[in-house]
Protein backbone atom coordinates (compact mmCIF):
# COMPACT_ATOMS: atom_id res chain seq x y z
CA UNK A 1 0.00 0.00 0.00
CA UNK A 2 2.80 2.58 1.07
CA UNK A 3 4.42 1.63 -2.76
CA UNK A 4 1.49 2.33 -4.34
CA UNK A 5 0.76 5.72 -2.95
CA UNK A 6 4.84 6.98 -3.18
CA UNK A 7 4.26 5.59 -6.58
CA UNK A 8 1.14 8.02 -7.36
CA UNK A 9 2.74 10.44 -5.77
CA UNK A 10 6.13 10.42 -7.99
CA UNK A 11 3.77 9.98 -10.75
CA UNK A 12 1.72 12.81 -9.96
CA UNK A 13 4.77 15.37 -9.54
CA UNK A 14 7.09 14.29 -12.20
CA UNK A 15 5.56 12.69 -15.13
CA UNK A 16 1.62 13.37 -14.75
CA UNK A 17 2.31 17.06 -13.61
CA UNK A 18 -0.85 18.47 -14.64
CA UNK A 19 0.85 21.71 -16.17
CA UNK A 20 3.95 20.58 -17.71
CA UNK A 21 2.72 17.07 -19.10
CA UNK A 22 -0.90 17.65 -19.74
CA UNK A 23 -1.23 21.20 -20.15
CA UNK A 24 -3.53 21.85 -17.68
CA UNK A 25 -3.88 25.03 -15.69
CA UNK A 26 -2.10 26.87 -18.19
CA UNK A 27 -3.55 30.80 -17.58
CA UNK A 28 -1.70 30.95 -14.05
CA UNK A 29 1.09 29.32 -15.07
CA UNK A 30 2.06 31.95 -17.78
CA UNK A 31 0.54 34.65 -15.64
CA UNK A 32 1.27 34.26 -12.23
CA UNK A 33 5.14 32.99 -12.97
CA UNK A 34 6.80 36.52 -13.29
CA UNK A 35 7.93 36.41 -10.11
CA UNK A 36 8.84 33.57 -7.33
CA UNK A 37 6.78 35.07 -4.47
CA UNK A 38 3.93 35.24 -6.45
CA UNK A 39 4.22 31.79 -8.20
CA UNK A 40 4.93 30.01 -4.47
CA UNK A 41 1.65 31.67 -3.61
CA UNK A 42 -0.58 30.70 -6.35
CA UNK A 43 0.85 26.74 -6.30
CA UNK A 44 0.31 27.08 -2.56
CA UNK A 45 -3.19 28.14 -3.19
CA UNK A 46 -3.73 25.65 -5.77
CA UNK A 47 -2.50 22.49 -3.66
CA UNK A 48 -4.98 23.57 -0.96
CA UNK A 49 -7.70 24.09 -3.41
CA UNK A 50 -7.30 20.30 -5.22
CA UNK A 51 -6.82 18.91 -1.66
CA UNK A 52 -10.10 20.70 -0.04
CA UNK A 53 -11.76 19.61 -3.61
CA UNK A 54 -10.91 16.54 -3.68
CA UNK A 55 -11.63 15.83 0.42
CA UNK A 56 -15.33 17.08 -0.86
CA UNK A 57 -15.96 15.53 -3.72
CA UNK A 58 -14.97 12.05 -3.38
CA UNK A 59 -17.70 11.40 -1.04
CA UNK A 60 -20.26 13.45 -3.25
CA UNK A 61 -19.49 11.55 -6.45
CA UNK A 62 -19.60 8.31 -4.00
CA UNK A 63 -22.19 8.80 -2.25
CA UNK A 64 -24.53 10.75 -4.03
CA UNK A 65 -24.36 10.71 -7.44
CA UNK A 66 -23.23 7.23 -8.16
CA UNK A 67 -25.50 5.88 -5.53
CA UNK A 68 -28.05 7.62 -7.31
CA UNK A 69 -27.09 7.58 -10.75
CA UNK A 70 -26.18 10.83 -11.28
CA UNK A 71 -22.99 10.43 -12.81
CA UNK A 72 -23.54 13.27 -16.08
CA UNK A 73 -23.68 16.32 -13.31
CA UNK A 74 -20.47 15.34 -12.33
CA UNK A 75 -18.73 17.93 -14.17
CA UNK A 76 -21.77 20.71 -13.29
CA UNK A 77 -21.21 19.58 -9.43
CA UNK A 78 -17.58 19.46 -8.80
CA UNK A 79 -17.30 23.16 -10.73
CA UNK A 80 -19.87 24.35 -8.23
CA UNK A 81 -17.98 22.47 -5.53
CA UNK A 82 -14.59 23.68 -7.01
CA UNK A 83 -15.86 27.73 -6.81
CA UNK A 84 -17.13 27.75 -3.67
CA UNK A 85 -13.36 26.50 -2.16
CA UNK A 86 -12.07 29.17 -3.96
CA UNK A 87 -14.26 31.79 -2.83
CA UNK A 88 -13.56 30.29 0.98
CA UNK A 89 -9.53 30.56 -0.10
CA UNK A 90 -9.95 33.87 -1.42
CA UNK A 91 -11.54 35.41 1.93
CA UNK A 92 -9.25 33.80 4.37
CA UNK A 93 -6.20 34.81 2.38
CA UNK A 94 -8.25 38.44 2.23
CA UNK A 95 -8.55 38.32 6.05
CA UNK A 96 -5.06 36.95 7.01
CA UNK A 97 -2.30 37.48 3.94
CA UNK A 98 -3.31 40.58 2.43
CA UNK A 99 -0.17 40.93 0.44
CA UNK A 100 -0.25 37.77 -0.86
CA UNK A 101 -4.22 38.39 -1.55
CA UNK A 102 -3.00 42.07 -3.58
CA UNK A 103 -0.02 40.14 -5.60
CA UNK A 104 -2.39 37.36 -6.86
CA UNK A 105 -4.59 39.95 -8.12
CA UNK A 106 -6.93 38.83 -10.51
CA UNK A 107 -5.37 34.98 -10.71
CA UNK A 108 -6.93 34.02 -7.52
CA UNK A 109 -10.42 33.68 -8.90
CA UNK A 110 -8.76 32.46 -11.60
CA UNK A 111 -8.19 29.15 -9.42
CA UNK A 112 -12.24 28.68 -10.05
CA UNK A 113 -11.69 28.34 -14.27
CA UNK A 114 -8.37 26.25 -13.22
CA UNK A 115 -8.75 22.93 -14.98
CA UNK A 116 -6.26 21.47 -13.44
CA UNK A 117 -8.27 21.38 -10.52
CA UNK A 118 -11.15 20.46 -12.06
CA UNK A 119 -8.85 17.71 -13.88
CA UNK A 120 -7.63 16.37 -10.72
CA UNK A 121 -10.65 15.68 -9.10
CA UNK A 122 -12.35 13.84 -12.00
CA UNK A 123 -9.24 11.86 -13.27
CA UNK A 124 -9.46 10.90 -9.22
CA UNK A 125 -12.80 8.95 -9.95
CA UNK A 126 -11.91 8.00 -13.54
CA UNK A 127 -8.56 6.25 -12.18
CA UNK A 128 -10.24 3.99 -9.96
CA UNK A 129 -8.46 5.54 -6.43
CA UNK A 130 -10.01 5.12 -3.09
CA UNK A 131 -10.26 8.12 -1.03
CA UNK A 132 -6.35 8.11 0.34
CA UNK A 133 -5.34 7.19 -3.14
CA UNK A 134 -7.46 10.57 -4.39
CA UNK A 135 -5.67 12.25 -1.58
CA UNK A 136 -2.43 11.36 -2.32
CA UNK A 137 -3.12 11.94 -5.86
CA UNK A 138 -4.39 15.81 -4.98
CA UNK A 139 -1.38 16.24 -3.37
CA UNK A 140 1.06 15.13 -5.84
CA UNK A 141 -0.66 16.86 -8.56
CA UNK A 142 -0.41 20.36 -6.32
CA UNK A 143 3.12 19.60 -5.66
CA UNK A 144 3.40 19.11 -9.53
CA UNK A 145 2.04 22.75 -10.13
CA UNK A 146 4.25 24.35 -7.58
CA UNK A 147 7.41 22.60 -8.88
CA UNK A 148 6.79 24.27 -12.22
CA UNK A 149 5.53 27.56 -11.17
CA UNK A 150 9.32 27.67 -9.35
CA UNK A 151 10.82 26.52 -12.17
CA UNK A 152 9.14 28.79 -14.80
CA UNK A 153 9.34 31.25 -12.35
CA UNK A 154 13.62 30.80 -12.36
CA UNK A 155 12.94 30.43 -16.11
CA UNK A 156 11.10 33.74 -16.22
CA UNK A 157 13.78 35.79 -14.47
CA UNK A 158 16.85 34.64 -16.73
CA UNK A 159 14.58 35.33 -19.71
CA UNK A 160 14.11 39.19 -18.52
CA UNK A 161 18.04 39.73 -17.97
CA UNK A 162 18.86 37.96 -21.01
CA UNK A 163 19.51 39.76 -24.57
CA UNK A 164 16.98 38.35 -26.61
CA UNK A 165 15.95 39.33 -30.01
CA UNK A 166 13.00 41.68 -30.14
CA UNK A 167 10.35 39.52 -32.20
CA UNK A 168 10.72 37.15 -29.05
CA UNK A 169 10.34 39.39 -26.16
CA UNK A 170 7.20 39.15 -24.15
CA UNK A 171 5.12 36.11 -24.72
CA UNK A 172 6.81 34.38 -27.77
CA UNK A 173 10.31 33.68 -25.57
CA UNK A 174 7.55 32.14 -22.78
CA UNK A 175 6.00 30.24 -24.79
CA UNK A 176 9.44 28.75 -26.53
CA UNK A 177 10.69 28.45 -22.82
CA UNK A 178 7.80 26.50 -21.54
CA UNK A 179 7.65 24.05 -24.29
CA UNK A 180 11.40 23.49 -23.67
CA UNK A 181 10.65 23.81 -19.78
CA UNK A 182 7.93 20.85 -20.72
CA UNK A 183 9.84 18.47 -22.65
CA UNK A 184 12.37 18.07 -19.70
CA UNK A 185 9.34 16.47 -17.79
CA UNK A 186 8.87 13.78 -20.35
CA UNK A 187 12.55 12.40 -19.51
CA UNK A 188 10.78 11.86 -15.78
CA UNK A 189 8.33 9.06 -17.30
CA UNK A 190 11.22 5.94 -17.67
CA UNK A 191 12.45 6.96 -14.07
CA UNK A 192 9.61 6.59 -11.84
CA UNK A 193 9.13 2.86 -13.67
CA UNK A 194 12.25 1.60 -13.15
CA UNK A 195 12.80 3.09 -9.06
CA UNK A 196 9.15 1.62 -8.04
CA UNK A 197 9.25 -1.66 -10.79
Amino acid sequence: MFKTLIVILMTSVLVNNYVLSKFLGICPFLGVSKKLNQAVGMGLAVIFVMLLATLVTYPIQHFLLDKFNLGYLQTIVFILVIAALVQLVEIILKRYLPGLHRSLGVYLPLITTNCAVLGVTINNVNDGYNFIESMVSSLGCGLGFLLAMVLFAGVRSRIENSHIPNSFKGLPSTLIAAAIVSCAFFGFAGIVEHLFS
